[in-house]
């Protein structure tokens, strides 16, 4: 735990006139360190980091500044020269890792710098919040030695010159602190296979010798892995292999879909945790249970930044506008909507992520994904995040007794005006119907905006069911199965029509 991080009676801060341990001077302590750190660097040079650093107001100087980058702008400007091997870019020394991302549409990678520093606060998150596990009450504490199923990409990375490069999940598995090693499952070598599907197998083959307590990663991918399991040994349940199994911790997407489907695979209930674990960092952890968010990390290894999520402030792609509205942390109010910047120990500098967010509770620093920047449907100014999407579905197929485990949606055009086509993943029997008309009031009852306009531009909603497998072969289709890959909710552009491409294929092909 950090000095920081011990609590000082109050008393004695008001005595000795120090500041309290509150969310503002944890992030402005957070800043003063990046800028030091990185005050030598190109970019460091280049946005005076030594001069704002010594300022009165910091926070101020370094947003008149330095402006604000997304990927392609950071990359362009920067990144590309680390990638070049060249050392002190926009982080001291020279960068040796990166996480491929791609989010959930684009098709080209991303190169996101890993450094040692993002690692080691990725690292100190990662104990904080296993050690909040004390909040927990009644938890099965003979689980927490047990072993951990990390379900991720591979360990066997890409060289390329001077660096490597995989997923985050990946790196992360390779450079495992030996204390954990021996808790770490499915061990080195099956975490070398770049095969998915011979990894998958060799997890299953593997299974019974493992005493597993906890199970980490992507729902979709942890629930197959499960599935195989209990096919594989004619289990009941995945308890009857595993009998310590009391923790899942998830990421990435909303569990909320998958959940029906997952407890089928259960003989007892699970205690859920989620993370917030993104190829740029560590932004926030579940530290209490039945929590409305996760609390963000703010004293560690990130400074956040947020911009209204509005007309005023994003363009109808989903870009920030030159002059939008940004906020620190102690500025942001509850349940409104942010898009989320980052500054953080790897060179990131005011780094849109196209993650947006909402407070759910300000004083706790609570969090709750609600969608990104760019998967929102807003043709008409219906404003449907993927928060709304997710729940109306979790309501729709709790009604009808289904699960959804995966869903997306796109804006057509349809008679001179606009509509929304569903394509829902269900293996149960549904009338598509039913669904789609649950679907919709439920939008309404959730959203006003999508109300409004389902009277007058949003003149229909489509839906067709389709096997759980056909999502599963389109992401094989583009290369991304398993590991941090996840089927976006919203489909758009060269996404859209590949999408379009591979069922109108499929079709012929029956």
């Amino acid at each position: 735990m950090a000095l920081f991080d011990i609590k000082i009676p109050k008393s004695l801060l008001n005595t000795l006139g120090l500041p309290k341990n509150d969310l503002k001077h944890q992030q402005l302590r957070v800043l003063k360190k990046l800028l030091y750190k990185a005050r030598f660097t190109e970019f460091g040079q280049y946005y005076h980091f030594d001069e704002i650093g010594l300022m009165n107001d910091p926070v101020k100087k370094f947003q008149e500044l330095v402006p604000v980058s997304n990927y392609s702008k950071i990359y362009e400007s920067w990144w590309y020269r680390t990638i070049e091997g060249m050392p002190d870019v926009c982080w001291p020394g020279k960068i040796k890792y990166y996480a491929l991302s791609s989010g959930t549409s684009e098709s080209a990678s991303k190169y996101i710098p890993i450094t040692n520093d993002l690692l080691k606060g990725n690292r100190i998150v990662m104990i904080k919040q296993i050690l909040s596990l004390r909040n927990y009450s009644d938890i099965p504490v003979r689980s927490i030695g047990k072993g951990w199923l990390m379900l991720g990409g591979s360990t066997a990375l890409q060289k390329s010159g001077g660096y490597y490069a995989g997923d985050l999940s990946g790196i992360t598995a390779k450079k495992v602190p030996f204390w954990f090693q021996p808790f770490y499952k499915p061990g080195k070598k099956i975490a070398r296979q770049r095969n998915w599907t011979r990894k998958l197998n060799e997890i299953v083959r593997m299974a019974p010798e493992w005493d597993i307590g906890f199970v980490v990663g992507v729902p979709a991918w942890i629930q197959m892995c499960m599935e195989m399991i209990i096919k594989e040994y004619n289990l009941k349940s995945i308890h009857d292999i595993w009998p310590n199994l009391a923790f899942y911790v998830h990421g990435g997407v909303s569990f909320e879909p998958y959940k029906k489907s997952f407890e089928k695979l259960l003989a007892k209930p699970l205690t859920y945790i989620e993370t917030y674990l993104s190829s740029e960092g560590f932004i926030a952890y579940q530290d209490r249970p039945n929590a409305n968010g996760m609390r963000l990390v703010t004293n560690e290894h990130i400074f956040h930044e947020f911009i209204p999520f509005d007309e005023k402030n994003f363009d109808a792609n989903g870009d920030s506008l030159p002059n939008a509205e940004v906020l620190t942390v102690a500025d942001v109010e509850e349940n409104k909507e942010y898009a989320i910047l980052i500054s953080t120990s790897a060179g990131a500098w005011r780094y849109v992520m196209g993650d947006t967010i909402r407070f759910t509770d300000k004083g706790r620093c609570e969090i709750v994904i609600t969608g990104r920047t760019k998967h929102y449907l807003s043709l008409v100014g219906e404003h449907l995040s993927v928060e709304n999407m997710n729940k109306a579905v979790s309501l729709a197929s709790s009604d009808l007794n289904i699960s959804i485990p995966e869903f997306t949606v796109a804006g057509i055009p349809y008679e001179n005006l606009f509509a929304h086509h569903w394509y829902v993943a269900c293996d149960d029997t549904v009338n598509a119907e039913s669904l789609r008309l649950k679907i919709d009031e439920y939008l309404k009852e959730l959203n006003d905006d999508y109300a409004t306009e389902r009277t007058s531009a949003l003149k229909e909603i489509f839906l067709d069911v389709l096997p759980e497998k056909t999502f599963i072969q389109f992401m094989r289709q583009l290369g991304k199965i398993g590991g941090q890959h996840k089927f976006p909710r919203v489909l758009k552009g060269k996404m859209l029509e590949d999408w379009n491409k591979f069922l109108k294929e499929g079709m012929i092909h029956k």
